[in-house]
Formats: C-alpha cells, sequence, structure tokens
C-alpha cells in the first residue's frame, strides 16, 4: 500500500487550474509571533512536480532586478488561494531557461 492512498487530500476551492508558463498570484498565510496574515507572491510558473499529496509547484518574479523563486506545496496548510491571472503560452513544462533571461527576452507570450 502506498502512503499517497492513506492520506486523504481535501481539495481547496480557492486553487485554480494552472499550468507552467501561467502567471499566478499565491496567497500565503504568514505567521508572525501570534498572529496569521495573509501575503500574496505574484509570479510566472516555472514548474509543476509530482501528484497526490506530495505534488509542488514554484513561481519565479524578479523583484528589484533580483529573480527570486519561491516552492509552494499545492496541498500544504500555508497556501490560502492560488488566482490565475493569465495563461502563458510555452512548449515545455520546466521553465528554467527564464533564470538566464531579463527584459524582453523573459517575456511569455499569452495564449489565445
Amino acid at each position: 500500500m502506498d502512503l499517497n492512498q492513506l492520506i486523504e487530500i481535501e481539495p481547496n476551492d480557492k486553487i485554480e487550474e494552472f499550468s507552467p508558463g501561467d502567471t499566478v498570484r499565491v496567497s500565503v498565510k504568514v505567521t508572525e509571533g501570534n498572529r496569521t496574515r495573509i501575503q500574496n507572491f505574484e509570479g510566472t510558473v516555472i514548474r509543476k512536480r509530482g501528484g497526490g499529496t506530495n505534488s509542488t509547484f514554484t513561481v519565479r518574479r524578479v523583484s528589484q532586478e533580483v529573480g527570486v523563486e519561491r516552492t509552494f506545496h499545492l496541498h500544504g496548510p500555508n497556501v490560502d488561494a492560488v488566482k490565475l491571472l493569465r495563461r502563458g503560452d510555452v512548449r515545455r513544462s520546466r521553465l528554467y531557461y527564464l533564470r538566464g533571461r531579463s527584459g524582453k527576452r523573459a517575456r511569455i507570450k499569452e495564449k489565445r
């Protein structure tokens, strides 16, 4: 028996369907002391991996000319919502080539 079969996944209605190349806004729960607030992280999905309870996705954005990447658990308790902002037209599932590009070369066309 597999571990993924033992753990029930509670589907989150606030997580929209997305794929690599899409621009998303991830709402993350941040705990500071005894207070909890929601912080948004907006960027391009450069990879989605795994299935079941262990699935993760990585979002990349450029902040003050420095690339920042964060990896989130899709079914983790810290991810409150994922909102799809625009669909990207890409032909790969791993967009690591964006790390070496900047400006216009780092753009992804929008899917019509």
